[in-house]
């Protein structure tokens, strides 16, 4: 009796730390990684202007519309100018119901030529859904190519695998 009395205690113990663990960050929205690039002073009346919008699936029907798989999502912000830095002034990130979910970031913040920078969907961040997407506002200067948004989905399991890519969509 002292033995499963102990052992109860101990379970219940370990449930307790186990439960007052500190909450995981969710998807890449730590201010910190995007103070870092934020932009105080840009000439914005000399920029263009434009949106992409870009479709996440961050979950997935599997056999059935009543089984889904969860998919980690990489969204790639990609500044393909050799020359030119590239303006994002917001990334918002929608569910399937066209509910805006977060904002990335709300300040403009710049892309330098020929980097890329990332936002991570957690495969466990289920808030998306199976038609999640992005709405991209950019500026550049003119007579500049426009960044290039892409995302890969993945997911494995075992020895399957499975993973795709989907290309941003220039938008009035």
């Amino acid at each position: 009796m002292k033995t499963i009395s102990k052992l109860l205690t101990l379970i219940t113990l370990m449930l307790f730390i186990i439960s007052c663990g500190k909450e995981k960050e969710l998807s890449s929205v730590n201010e910190t990684n995007w103070n870092k690039r934020t932009v105080n002073a840009i000439p914005k009346d000399s920029l263009i202007h434009g949106k992409t919008y870009l479709s996440v699936y961050s979950e997935i029907y599997s056999g059935t519309e009543h089984r889904s798989l969860s998919l980690t999502a990489t969204v790639s912000l990609r500044n393909i100018n050799v020359n030119d830095t590239v303006y994002i002034d917001k990334a918002t990130y929608y569910n399937t119901h066209g509910e805006a979910i977060r904002t990335y970031f709300n300040k403009t913040i710049f892309i330098a030529p020929m980097e890329t920078v990332e936002i991570v969907i957690d495969e466990s961040d289920k808030e998306g859904g199976t038609g999640a997407n992005f709405l991209f506002n950019w500026s550049i200067k003119p007579n500049t190519t426009e960044p290039f948004f892409e995302c890969v989905m993945l997911s494995t399991s075992g020895q399957q695998g499975i993973s795709f890519t989907t290309q941003g969509k220039h938008i009035d």
